[in-house]
């Protein structure tokens, strides 16, 4: 697929309606995620065939991307439940049902809800690092498992 035409599709990709700012959710533009998937694969051979993980899946625009790039599987992970209901629905249009599995977990936690010992990939995917939201302007009315700055744990755990 051209990168021009993964754009395309990729503009079909439903954004957040009432985006979490203190959880950083910020959509990947499609003209970024083409370019950042389209570069994994192209210079890299990093999706096709591959099984990924996606850490702060969000609305899926990277999963997605990476799937019709031939990607072999993505795991999805998220701590919202809004996002990941969102990404559901994303990949129900582009009917990735069986491509994409969804898990929801904080991964700064130490007990997590799934083995991920059992969970092997080739690559790692995940939106720019952000980390604008210090961790303590959380407040109380916020999802007790989805704190800000996820995005630079996401980093040191991909490191792992």
């Amino acid at each position: 697929m051209k990168l021009k035409e993964l754009e395309s599709h990729l503009s079909n990709v439903e954004n957040f309606s009432n985006a979490k700012e203190y959880l950083e959710q910020y959509m990947t533009t499609p003209h970024l995620a083409a370019r950042m998937i389209y570069t994994a694969q192209t210079q890299y051979d990093d999706i096709e065939s591959r099984s990924l993980i996606d850490l702060g899946i969000g609305t899926g625009m990277l999963s997605i991307a990476s799937c019709l790039l031939n990607a072999d599987h993505v795991f999805g992970f998220d701590c919202d439940l809004d996002a990941l209901g969102l990404c559901q629905l994303n990949i129900k249009e582009f009917e990735l049902e069986s491509s994409i599995d969804l898990i929801q977990a904080d991964l700064r936690r130490m007990s997590l809800p799934i083995d991920l010992n059992r969970i092997k990939a080739d690559t790692v995917i995940m939106n720019p690092p952000f980390g604008t939201k210090p961790f303590s302007t959380s407040t109380e009315n916020q999802d007790e498992l989805c704190l800000s700055g996820i995005d630079m744990h996401f980093l040191n755990y991909a490191r792992q």
